[in-house]
């Protein structure tokens, strides 16, 4: 039998080539052998925008079409909303009684986000909600409750994994076997830069280019990308390595992309044309993603209805395993 996968994304914005590259284009390529579900996750999505939440509510769908326009295949996999599976929130309060508040602050991807809170907001991001500083064990309620065996991460999502092999892992010391520990499955690509040089690419940033941006966004957007600051002029030779541009082709793969690395250091290469050559190459990879969204675009009764059938299977099988985790905790009350 297909072993089973369980990986999810925040419906906070459309999906970029971060996302793409770090994340759902190997999402594509694991659903031919494994039982897959990709979750969205509104729920967390509301840990640090719940003041916000048309937000959260407008991009379900947006998230949808982009999943389905990169080969995200209902027919081999299944894509459901987190908040319509009542048994999430309910393993998650079981679990939250596993779990204390001081392991939680440990949490080193907890700990980072809060440090970028307070960079971002001074004091003010002291005040994490306990949803935010809990969402670990909703995280472990999501990959539990579909029985995940593996869950594709990065490497930056590692500590939230090993918390939740945690979680099971006293689970099962409590109330006897009932989960399996899962498996990381490492994404082969790290965490994917901005075009400005940011360590991330992000939505909040300002720097990352949507697998459904115009040529014209995606033009102006990669005729600001940093480059080499010490190339004045044309002929200057350069540093590639410190070139956001060269970054860009690597990552898109482009055949030339040795010839570019050798002209760039001899002076060889203006930085209008590497950039020109750039805005082709990611056109072409996004030509074909963009025309399929547009059937989705235009058709959004036809994203409804796989959202609806997907995670009405998804429930179907968090009620089996609800069902294990309350023989297993004495509370399957008159059943």
């Amino acid at each position: 039998m297909k072993k089973t996968i369980l990986t999810g994304i925040r419906p906070t914005g459309r999906l970029h080539l971060g996302h793409y590259y770090g994340a759902t284009k190997n999402w594509v390529a694991l659903q031919d052998d494994y039982n897959s579900f990709f979750e969205i996750a509104d729920v967390q999505a509301l840990t640090d925008n719940f003041d916000n939440p048309d937000k959260v509510r407008t991009n379900v769908r947006e998230i949808a079409i982009d999943l389905l326009a990169i080969g995200i295949d209902p027919e081999k996999s299944t894509i459901f909303i987190q908040s319509m599976i009542p048994e999430i929130a309910e393993l998650t309060i079981f679990y939250s009684n596993l779990v204390t508040m001081a392991r939680l602050y440990r949490n080193p991807t907890i700990k980072t986000e809060i440090a970028q809170k307070k960079a971002l907001f001074g004091n003010e991001g002291e005040s994490v909600t306990y949803g935010f500083v809990g969402y670990p064990i909703s995280q472990a309620a999501d990959i539990t409750a579909f029985n995940g065996e593996l869950v594709p991460v990065g490497e930056d999502q590692l500590p939230l994994l090993e918390q939740c092999r945690e979680i099971v892992r006293k689970f099962n010391s409590i109330y006897g076997e009932t989960f399996k520990e899962p498996e990381a499955y490492l994404s082969k690509t790290k965490r994917v830069k901005g075009l400005d040089g940011n360590e991330k690419m992000g939505k909040s940033l300002g720097n990352a280019i949507y697998l459904r941006d115009s040529e014209e966004e995606i033009s102006k957007k990669v005729m600001s990308a940093v480059t080499d600051p010490n190339k004045i002029k044309k002929d200057d030779p350069a540093n590639p390595d410190v070139c956001m541009v060269y970054y860009y082709h690597n990552l898109v793969e482009n055949e030339n992309v040795n010839t570019i690395c050798e002209e760039c250091k001899k002076g060889a290469r203006g930085c209008v044309q590497c950039k020109k050559e750039l805005i082709e190459k990611i056109n072409n990879l996004l030509a074909p993603i963009k025309e399929k969204a547009k059937k989705y675009e235009e058709n959004p009764e036809l994203v409804d209805e796989i959202l609806l059938e997907g995670t009405n299977h998804a429930r179907e099988v968090a009620k089996e395993t609800m069902k294990n985790v309350k023989k297993a905790i004495k509370i399957d009350y008159y059943k």
